[in-house]
């Protein structure tokens, strides 16, 4: 598949949104809402839930909608700054309980209404970033569908990032793109492949970990899987020192983006 092929894919409406992972990944699932300062945002749904018995777990994930009247409450997956101060607050409560922090992103990026920017948009998710960096307590990002610029980082700066294999993730949508390079949106192709979008080539660039195959004909099982790999990922993490925990996430940033030059 090309990667604008990809991008249509990650879109597509018949994906599993976000709820659909925690559900079933997910064991007694309690929901939390509200930001403490404004309201709740319906498109960031979070919580508390069991990986295992003895595995509790605060989960983040952003929510596009099943039908146009949920996609239009959720703002069709674009958070508010309400839902980044509502996930950050979990983070928080996490890192009190030393429980670790599962996300899960799909969105095209936060939202972008005059509203949101009078809220702080900008702010909201510039402090989820500078507070993930430091969290206490392990994070783990799955992109599953968009990963759309700073409104998938802000719940992105992670200890390890995966993605399912049809996932985008850019710094700017390719039609922003084509509109700002080329002045026009119908070259999105074209810009979708010069953004180097897919998982394959954010694994090449070591900004994720891993890729996870998709099989949404089997979801259960596909989920189940998911649910092995965060066990065992999380097994690791809980056992690194507090200290060892953000020097090794601080150097995971660090060096995304670094080269060398031959003489």
């Amino acid at each position: 598949m090309t990667p604008y092929e990809k991008l249509k894919t990650a879109r597509a409406s018949t994906r599993p949104t976000g709820s659909a992972y925690v559900n079933q990944i997910f064991k007694n699932i309690i929901e939390f809402h509200g930001d403490r300062r404004f309201g709740d945002d319906a498109a960031i749904y979070s919580g508390i839930g069991y990986l295992a018995d003895d595995l509790p777990a605060t989960f983040i994930a952003i929510d596009k909608g099943t039908d146009l009247q949920s996609r239009i409450q959720k703002n069709f997956g674009c958070p508010k700054p309400e839902g980044y101060r509502k996930a950050l607050r979990l983070m928080k409560q996490a890192e009190k309980f030393h429980r670790p922090v599962i996300c899960f992103v799909d969105t095209l990026g936060a939202y972008c209404g005059a509203e949101a920017e009078e809220r702080g948009q900008g702010q909201a998710i510039a402090e989820n970033i500078l507070e993930m960096m430091g969290l206490n307590t392990p994070v783990i990002t799955i992109i599953i569908g968009e990963g759309g610029s700073g409104g998938a980082l802000g719940l992105a700066t992670a200890d390890k990032v995966y993605m399912l294999e049809n996932a985008v993730y850019s710094v700017i949508s390719p039609e922003g793109c084509a509109s700002i390079l080329w002045k026009d949106s119908g070259k999105v192709a074209d810009a979708a492949a010069c953004l180097k979008i897919t998982a394959a080539d954010m694994r090449e660039f070591k900004v994720i970990e891993g890729i996870i195959t998709e099989d949404f004909d089997h979801f259960d099982k596909m989920c189940n899987s998911i649910r092995h790999q965060l066990k065992k990922d999380l097994k690791e993490l809980l056992s690194q020192s507090r200290s060892k925990l953000l020097d090794n996430r601080y150097y995971r940033f660090r060096k995304i983006g670094y080269f060398t030059r031959e003489e």
